[in-house]
């Protein structure tokens, strides 16, 4: 890597980029709502096919096995050819790949379009992020990709929501075509958008030898990945997060049906309203991250140091010492504080990396993400919750988010070095 003195030029008009992420909002959005409209159809799919509640399972975990299989495979393409067109053909797959599982005759061929889906939406959140950290400042990146990363909750539950209504008055089947609609036209409309240039993998686009630009060998790009400590330390941290998320997301409707004694459906209410409040944590998590970097280039991993560390504190305290209406109140805290780490953890990966390699950093954290954290962090609060009970499981929590606290802090005395290592490269728009 080399020695970098300025910023990236960016050569788009302010209105416009705020253009293309309204775009990237709603694709994002329809994503989580083409994800998981399929939760809320599993008592009517059940009905039909008489299938088992290990059978809906698979259902949303092929999306994510897919996601996991070609995220990094889709990210060199978003990296190497088009970001406009692998993601538009991206959303085009997802689309059509929902529509089709409305006219599924059987589990194994409602399975295999689910699985498409997944293949569908393995880099969109790498490309949607490359173009993201492409056209708009480093001083603001963090608040772009908060305000992005709201789209999850706000399609996860519009998902969940509109599934159910439709299906009670038309049938499961119209849900899953109405909602493959929009993200189709939307796509569609991408195709049209000024794409940034192809950006060259040199070592340092102002330095030649006899007129000709260093290209980067294989093992430069591989080191980018595997030697940057910020980087690293990073992705760890996220897996840590994730972890304890996806493990709160998937149990706390359980937790407040034995603890509470409720029905399922008002437990499900009450777990559902704390993961919604990411919607205010994300884009607060982001718009701190960018003051504090303002202040000191460390407060970009600072701010996930800190946010996690509280969330460990507030889980602790919640389930060690407090139960009812505090410990709820806790937890909706919680909710919030829970996500504030990822804009600027996400702005890490594009920004300690080449800028050509943006993509692919970002889906090396989804790998590393869901291998360590999603797929562990469910596992590990059934298996304690088995063998003790699930207060005690979920009481353990807390200690993944104070270990992803000490990545981050352990990652921020390499980031303002590494950062300031990244070749300087001027944007360039279609």
């Amino acid at each position: 890597m080399q020695q970098s003195s300025a910023l990236e030029k960016k050569s788009t008009t302010p209105g416009y980029a705020w253009y293309i992420f309204a775009l990237l909002f709603l694709l994002y959005m329809f994503d989580y709502v083409d994800r998981l409209i399929i939760v809320s159809l599993f008592p009517f799919i059940k009905a039909e096919w008489g299938i088992s509640d290990a059978s809906c399972g698979l259902l949303i975990s092929a999306v994510y096995w897919s996601i996991l299989i070609f995220t990094f495979p889709v990210s060199i393409l978003i990296d190497r050819w088009s970001r406009k067109k692998t993601i538009g053909i991206m959303a085009i797959i997802w689309s059509l790949a929902t529509g089709a599982c409305a006219f599924t005759r059987s589990f194994g061929q409602l399975f295999v379009a689910r699985t498409v889906i997944g293949v569908g939406e393995a880099g969109y959140a790498a490309g949607g992020t490359a173009m993201i950290s492409a056209i708009f400042p480093k001083e603001k990146r963090s608040q772009v990709l908060g305000l992005w990363n709201a789209a999850i909750p706000l399609g996860s539950a519009i998902g969940i929501a509109a599934g159910g209504i439709i299906a009670e008055h038309l049938g499961w089947r119209h849900a899953l075509g109405v909602v493959a609609i929009p993200g189709f036209f939307i796509a569609i409309l991408f195709f049209w958008v000024r794409d940034y240039k192809t950006i060259e993998l040199v070592k340092n686009p102002a330095e030649t030898t006899n007129g000709l630009r260093h290209k980067m060998k294989k093992r430069e790009i591989a080191a980018q990945f595997l030697k940057t400590r910020s980087l690293i330390l990073t992705n760890l941290g996220f897996a840590a997060s994730a972890f304890v998320t996806t493990a709160l997301l998937s149990w706390l409707p359980s937790y407040f049906h034995r603890t509470e004694g409720i029905p399922i459906s008002d437990a499900g209410m009450k777990g559902g309203a704390i993961m919604f409040l990411a919607i205010i944590g994300a884009p607060l998590g982001g718009f701190l991250a960018d003051k504090w970097f303002a202040r000191t280039p460390q407060g970009r991993m600072l701010l996930p140091a800190v946010s996690t560390t509280v969330t460990a504190a507030i889980l602790f305290i919640a389930f060690v010492f407090f139960s009812g209406t505090i410990q709820y109140v806790m937890l909706l805290g919680a909710g919030i504080s829970a996500v504030a780490f990822i804009p600027a953890a996400v702005a890490v990966t594009q920004e300690v990396v080449h800028p050509g390699l943006r993509a692919m950093s970002l889906s090396i954290c989804v790998i590393v993400q869901h291998v360590l954290g999603s797929t562990l962090g469910p596992v590990f609060v059934g298996v304690v919750s088995d063998q003790y009970d699930l207060l005690t499981a979920m009481s353990l929590l807390p200690a993944f988010s104070l270990l992803a606290g000490v990545l981050f802090f352990w990652g921020s005395f390499y980031y303002e070095k590494e950062a300031s290592m990244v070749a300087h490269v001027d944007i360039e728009m279609e």
